[in-house]
């Protein structure tokens, strides 16, 4: 009786605490964002242009669209479209406890781990669905600005204290908000496109069995000895990613593979070797590669000069997003706008979807609202991404960006290099393409060690 008594306690503690984080992680969409029309918006490599005759600013949440032209609003609506339709993961609550532990919910230290996730979403989209793609939904997603932070906050602690206090609870179902992608009469192209996105998204899930979910990652970060409640800086989450594409077994992931930069340096040949590995013999072409590279962008403050870089990767088509933030908090960040970034949060806490049933809600896999932060703001600890088709592309693509770095050094070191040849060609150790006894070798438990007490801690 008392063991019951106790689990009766443990289960209420945990629904409080389940509560409070969506009180805590629930007011993050609530605030507008605003945007100059006088300047242009990078999204992703994509330019977007606000201007108008008028000065001033106008939120991209659609509320400003009677106070501009037709031309200005039609550029806002294809911002919008293009930022909603990229994949946004964040915490959750209510899935499968994590292998090791009673843990069924992030909140409060997966973020890092959640940016990483849409970081690597990124790249797998410009893979199978190319950057021209838009989510036909995007703006019939409900936009959470419309409702006040408190009015949410106070529904769901409601809703969360009184299921503590029932026997039985009930699921949540996430409103399926405009379902109709699948029963709108579309092309073949646009259902082959729709698989995609839900195969994507389904690879992120929140259980045992999904390749980039958060419960495979922890397994992952567990040889590098992080485990579940640990907070995971950007560039031990980098080498979680690479792991967890190299362990992937669906057939549709074996054309992509990921490559981590060691101590700034990208080597060409290392990055071909690992595009050229594993190929069927049949098949004349090479894997693509996401390229991820841990960086710091000054010291204990992030030094102003590294911005025109920054801004030049964001704007660069090759570009995947970077894994960063603030102190004690991870963003994914995918654009800007003059001085400041344009962010998607994962602080944000939400129910478990489960992604293995037919027609799944996508809604809570997209961001209504895009956020933007000062970049002197930023922690200058971050992972930065680019994705590259073939081999042709990652030659070129190492050619733009070494130019980029060069005019942006101003007889500093670049924050990063790439070098011809492999990483044994300079006496470092090289990171096998493939282990079967240990998924990090010594050098790289070494060195994820040592990011791990460099790096600032995520709450």
């Amino acid at each position: 009786m008392e063991a019951t008594g106790t689990d009766e306690v443990e289960k209420i503690k945990s629904k409080f605490m389940s509560a409070w984080h969506n009180m805590k992680y629930s007011w993050v969409l609530k605030t507008k964002t605003y945007f100059s029309r006088n300047s242009p918006v990078f999204l992703l490599g994509k330019c977007y242009h606000f201007k108008s005759d008028e000065s001033g600013e106008l939120s991209t949440d659609g509320s400003s669209f009677d106070q501009i032209n037709t031309e200005i609003s039609g550029n806002v609506e294809e911002f919008r479209k293009d930022f909603i339709s990229r994949i946004w993961l964040t915490y959750r609550e209510e899935f499968p406890p994590i292998k090791g532990s009673a843990l069924t919910t992030d909140c409060g230290w997966g973020c890092t781990l959640r940016t990483g996730q849409m970081l690597l979403a990124q790249g797998l989209m410009l893979h199978f669905l190319g950057r021209a793609w838009i989510w036909p939904d995007a703006l019939d997603i409900e936009n959470s600005d419309s409702e006040s932070w408190t009015t949410h906050t106070v529904k769901k602690l409601t809703a969360s204290f009184e299921a503590s206090l029932t026997v039985e609870r009930e699921p949540k179902i996430l409103s399926n908000h405009h379902r109709g992608t699948l029963k709108r009469n579309c092309g073949d192209k646009e259902m082959r496109n729709e698989v995609y996105h839900r195969k994507i998204i389904s690879w992120f899930g929140d259980s045992p069995l999904a390749a980039f979910g958060l419960h495979q990652l922890i397994e992952y970060g567990k040889k590098s000895g992080k485990t579940a409640g640990d907070w995971y800086g950007p560039a031990v989450v980098a080498h979680i990613l690479r792991k967890a594409v190299e362990e992937a077994r669906d057939s549709e992931l074996q054309g992509v593979t990921v490559y981590v930069a060691q101590d700034c340096t990208v080597y060409s040949s290392d990055v071909i070797d690992r595009q050229c590995s594993f190929m069927d013999s049949e098949k004349a072409d090479t894997k693509a590669v996401i390229i991820l590279v841990p960086v710091r962008l000054g010291g204990e403050r992030t030094n102003m000069d590294y911005l025109e870089f920054v801004k030049g990767i964001l704007s660069l088509e090759y570009c995947v997003g970077i894994i960063g933030g603030k102190p004690k908090q991870s963003y994914y960040f995918a654009g800007f706008q003059d001085d400041s970034l344009i962010y998607m949060d994962p602080h944000y806490c939400q129910s478990f979807v489960d992604v293995s049933i037919k027609d799944f809600p996508l809604e809570s896999f997209h961001c209504p609202s895009p956020k933007k932060m000062s970049f002197k703001k930023m922690d200058p600890s971050c992972t930065i991404g680019f994705y590259c088709r073939n081999v042709q592309d990652f030659e070129k693509a190492s050619e733009e960006i070494t130019k980029m770095l060069k005019s942006s050094s101003k007889e500093k070191y670049p924050l990063f290099t790439f070098v011809k040849g492999h990483s044994r060609d300079y006496d470092f150790a090289s990171s096998p393409l493939h282990e079967e006894n240990d998924l990090f070798s010594e050098d790289e438990k070494k060195r994820l060690k040592r990011f791990s007490t460099e790096e600032f801690v995520l709450l």
